[in-house]
């Protein structure tokens, strides 16, 4: 299906190119993230270690003349006598405002190093001057308070607000981004000179969460830091609906402030700290780990299942794009991605923000009411923030009315450009189902494009992979706009054309064939896969060697492009047959089970009392604690839409897996070659829905 020819529906496989199988065995029943928790996912990071969360508490910390850390700023902020400035403040902003910031002083004085100190808000000030000087007073007198404006809600007015940062960060402001040095470095607007110089100056710690994506749950921590989310640096993110382990680092703060938070955070834990001289950027990853657990499993026999899962262990599967890389709305990614290569910049604004189907009723609401009313700031304050495309293309608007091209460049450089590499995924996933109809799995064909081995007097084309894929799992959130992370790595930047003297030699398998990702640096197969490109490209008004406009930015003969393997096999492969009867119980152990676990039995032997001689009580209790630390997810909590308790009386039967895939791969397509059906939701929840309401055969033959 062209995007020309889409309807607002519910996304299918076959809408974008997911159409094939590499083996014919036979599929069996099975619901994929009954639960949150049976979809656990561990990063692997560069040096292919699996990260875990392995304890909470930070490091000793001590500073150069061996005071501690919170000691010595403590020492800072009250050691010296502020009521001369605050006198002079009142000169400046009135008694009020002077009175609040005593108020702000004495909070930091008295505050312990786990309580958080509340900012303060100045009067309203409509005079932008006055404000400046504010700022400028702070910046100059207080270097452990930084500043910054915001509006006043229901009207125009802005007021100063003033907030603590016990890392010392500089007031508002900061360099240029020209004058910071590299793009893709993590930064901190605001900067900070004292720092202890035997420190790094980014901390790097293990991120858990719990049904929260990356974004979310960092933008939670930065909101309890008073820091801006930008200050943090990743690898990839990591799907909402899931168990995650991530390594993050934050630049210039404290292990002690961060581990402080565990008590507050709901469905996250920092911990694992220490200090480096380099913050982590996106595509600093080797790829994930995945323990994924399949409930309420029918098929005719166990034979069949244990078929299934040795064959998807042995043959692997269809490396396409999931149906997360196009979003979870009714409005797919490509088409609005489609619209942007055509330059219909207007178009491409009204499919980012006119209402669509299956979303919350208050966004929905939002997004009526702009489209009859066109009020930019009651709209504004109706949409949560947590949209970002729509919240930044308004802002746009409301500068420069009309101005389509400008106001999508509003959104943030890489979720404006997932637009259009979603459009290449469409491509490339259409590309690898002819290739498998046509020419099969077995083997490579002349013509193929080959991850090149040596050196050869073949073409041989490359290029660099500028293509962010999603980092190997389903990531999208409520906006329906999936998350990224760059994957790319030194040895896939070389193919060539397989030749007749290729074929003769077998040198090449079918493990070896790619195909490209449209860009003006890449070739194409020099087979009838080309035209499958620019066919279904010219089908949606497309010229994938010409640009139409002048926005090299949305143009896809400026963009370099990129190869990516058609088929892949998961790595450290592992299955076991499980039996269950309370569906509310978790059948896979997280990093926070595994704590709360060792944390029992260092209890228990504190007390001299030895487990071998314990009764049964014990284990159960420690049974419980494994299952409930799952930050209470139950019932209520099923994603794939069931109401009220699930618990059947009866034995159900569980496969869980586990598995490694390289970073840009999606786990959910391996799922879908074991299975033979789709990964959508919509599908996963009629599953979710049979499989409560059938009493199931069980049996583990053999």
């Amino acid at each position: 299906m062209t995007t020309a020819a889409f309807n607002a529906k519910t996304l299918d496989e076959t809408d974008v190119g997911i159409s094939c199988f590499v083996s014919d065995t036979p599929g069996f029943r099975g619901v994929l993230k009954q639960r949150y928790s049976d979809f656990i996912v561990n990063e692997v990071d560069r040096e292919g270690n699996i990260v875990h969360l392995t304890c909470l508490d930070p490091p000793l910390e001590k500073s150069q003349d061996g005071l501690r850390k919170e000691e010595a700023n403590d020492l800072n902020v009250t050691e010296k006598d502020y009521s001369s400035l605050v006198e002079s403040f009142q000169t400046l902003a009135g008694v009020a405002d002077a009175e609040s910031l005593k108020g702000l002083l004495d909070q930091i004085e008295s505050a312990g190093a786990e309580n958080v100190v509340r900012p303060i808000v100045l009067s309203a000030d409509p005079d932008k001057s006055h404000r400046t000087e504010v700022h400028n007073f702070f910046k100059k007198n207080f270097k452990f308070l930084i500043t910054d404006t915001v509006e006043v809600p229901g009207s125009d007015l802005k007021c100063v607000r003033v907030r603590y940062s016990s890392s010392g960060e500089k007031g508002r402001g900061g360099r240029k981004r020209k004058d910071r040095g590299e793009s893709n470095k993590p930064f901190d607007s605001r900067g900070s000179d004292d720092w202890p110089d035997h420190l790094g100056k980014f901390l790097l710690f293990t991120l858990y969460k719990e049904n929260k994506d990356t974004q979310e749950a960092l933008g939670l921590i930065g909101k309890m830091l008073g820091i801006q989310q930008r200050s943090f640096g990743f690898a990839g993110t990591k799907d909402k609906r899931s168990i995650s382990t991530q390594r993050v680092t934050v630049f210039k703060q404290h292990a002690e402030r961060l581990a402080a938070l565990n008590k507050r955070l709901i469905g996250i834990k920092v911990g694992d700290f220490c200090y480096v001289r380099e913050g982590l950027v996106l595509g600093q990853l080797l790829g994930n780990h995945f323990t994924i657990t399949l409930r309420g499993v029918v098929a005719e026999s166990d034979d069949i299942i244990k078929a299934a899962a040795d064959g998807l262990g042995k043959g692997g599967f269809i490396n396409y794009y999931g149906l997360q890389r196009f979003g979870s709305g009714s409005v797919p990614t490509h088409l609005i991605g489609a619209a942007l290569l055509r330059g219909e910049w207007k178009l491409a604004v009204g499919l980012i923000l006119d209402p669509r189907e299956g979303e919350r009723a208050a966004i929905q609401e939002a997004r009526e009411y702009y489209k009859e009313v066109r009020n930019i700031d009651v709209t504004l304050r109706k949409l949560p923030r947590h949209l970002v495309a729509e919240r930044a293309i308004l802002q746009c608007l409301k500068k420069c009315p009309g101005n389509y091209l400008q106001a999508l460049k509003g959104i943030p450089r890489t979720l404006r450009m997932m637009y259009v590499h979603s459009y290449q995924s469409y491509l490339w996933n259409h590309a690898a189902s002819m290739r498998v109809q046509k020419h099969g799995v077995t083997k490579v064909v002349l013509g193929d494009l080959v991850y090149c081995k040596g050196s050869s007097q073949e073409t041989i084309a490359e290029v660099m992979n500028d293509e962010p894929g999603v980092d190997s799992i389903d990531t999208c959130d409520d906006s329906g706009l999936p998350e990224f992370s760059e994957a790319s790595t030194p040895e896939e930047r070389i193919v060539k054309v397989i030749s007749a003297e290729d074929l003769a030699a077998g040198i090449y398998t079918v493990d070896d064939v790619v195909l490209p990702l449209p860009g003006s640096r890449v070739i194409y197969p020099t087979n009838d896969i080309a035209d499958v490109y620019h066919d279904l490209a010219r089908q949606d008004g497309i010229n994938l060697t010409e640009s139409v406009h002048g926005s090299k930015e949305f143009s896809i003969t400026s963009m370099t492009g990129g190869y990516r393997r058609v088929f892949q096999r998961p790595m450290d492969y592992e299955w076991e047959l499980l039996t269950y009867t309370d569906c509310n119980v978790s059948l896979a152990l997280s990093d926070m089970d595994v704590i709360a676990k060792a944390s029992l039995t260092d209890s228990i032997k504190e007390n001299d009392l030895s487990i071998e001689n314990n009764d049964s009580s014990t284990f159960n209790s420690m049974e419980q604690s494994e299952t409930s630390v799952n930050t209470g997810e139950n019932s209520s909590n099923n994603e794939n839409g069931a109401d009220g308790p699930v618990n059947p009386q009866y034995p159900q039967l569980a496969l869980k897996l586990g598995f490694t895939l390289p970073s840009s791969c999606y786990a959910t397509m391996a799922i879908r070659e074991l299975l033979k059906s789709s990964t959508s939701v919509a599908f996963q929840k009629t599953l979710n829905q049979v499989s409560q309401n059938t009493t199931p055969n069980v049996s583990l033959n053999g």
